[in-house]
């Protein structure tokens, strides 16, 4: 049985104050499956997943969707910015073979020691972080030599379609409704100049309940040994 960890702290518990009703909510709308999505992506998943070993960390990882697809042999660590994912990541743990340990943190201050991970996994996460570029130099910053950042996201649109127009003018309101959602960032170029020793990455049409956020990109960045 798995062996769930959440570490508190006081920056934890004014956060927890501080979070409110939108927080709750939001943990609790993550929590929900989208049927449709989640049974497209579970053989992406499996493929990209397979590979992790040793010390894993997950940016984000909301109510635990991608725990079901990792390896038994892992040690996972999360890092979460809202508290209320808690319970649900708990929940989400029962029956797991490997060892799970929770902390509270952002993606462009990630809790951990430089050089101790063997794997940084992300998704649908960098759309909503406030600054890509130094969660990209966090994820480099905590990786092993020769380390893997894992990533599924939702993109931008080509430029000049009627998509990226729609995620152009609408990237206010998502960002307002999503919890800071853009869905027109070109995350790939981020990825891309980050400083990553090879960057590697297919393009794909999800089946997104809002179309604004259908176009994906998969794939794996290694760190340089």
């Amino acid at each position: 049985m798995a062996n769930f960890t959440f570490q508190p702290t006081l920056i934890d518990y004014t956060q927890q104050r501080s979070a409110g009703l939108y927080k709750r909510f939001f943990a609790w709308m993550m929590a929900q499956n989208v049927p449709q999505y989640e049974a497209f992506m579970e053989p992406h998943k499996r493929s990209l997943f397979s590979q992790l070993h040793g010390t894993v960390l997950e940016i984000g990882p909301g109510a635990g969707v991608n725990l079901p697809f990792y390896p038994a042999d892992i040690h996972w660590i999360g890092i979460e910015p809202n508290p209320h994912m808690a319970p649900y990541l708990e929940q989400k743990a029962a029956g797991l073979a490997f060892q799970l340990e929770l902390r509270i943190g952002t993606a462009e201050q990630l809790p951990v020691a430089d050089a101790s991970v063997d794997a940084v996994v992300s998704t649908l996460v960098l759309c909503s972080v406030e600054d890509v570029a130094a969660t990209l130099q966090e994820v480099l910053r905590v990786l092993k030599p020769g380390g893997r950042f894992y990533f599924i996201e939702h993109v931008a649109a080509p430029q000049q379609t009627r998509l990226r127009t729609a995620q152009d003018w609408l990237s206010p309101v998502s960002q307002a409704l999503g919890d800071g959602c853009r869905p027109n960032r070109e995350t790939w170029t981020l990825l891309e100049q980050a400083g990553f020793e090879r960057v590697e990455y297919d393009r794909l049409q999800a089946p997104m309940p809002l179309p604004l956020a259908s176009p994906h990109i998969i794939g794996i960045a290694q760190k340089a040994a």
